[in-house]
């Protein structure tokens, strides 16, 4: 019970850490191509995020499993709606 919970903790650091140096990396990108950092903000880091879900839907069609990317892309569309709902609700009153 020890072991799981200390590769929970140091998996948590370290995304936190990589998130960290992701974001330095894209704030840095923006100031040496002379680009705002809105643009850096919505095309390379909405597309960093969104690699996940484009290669696990890549690699479900290349198995022949159409129902795990159909799966995949409706399951994140409804927790990007839920999370984003439910963040928005802790915030301001909906």
């Amino acid at each position: 019970m020890l072991l799981p919970a200390i590769a929970l903790l140091i998996g948590l650091v370290l995304l936190v850490k990589s998130a960290d140096i992701f974001i330095e990396g894209a704030a840095s990108t923006a100031i040496h191509l002379n680009v705002s950092t809105l643009i850096i903000g919505v095309l390379v880091l909405g597309f960093g995020t969104s690699m996940p879900e484009v290669i696990v839907s890549i690699l479900a069609a290349l198995d022949h499993a159409p129902e795990l990317a159909v799966g995949n892309a409706i399951g994140s569309n409804i927790a990007n709606v839920g999370l984003v709902l439910g963040a928005t609700a802790l915030l301001t009153p909906v």
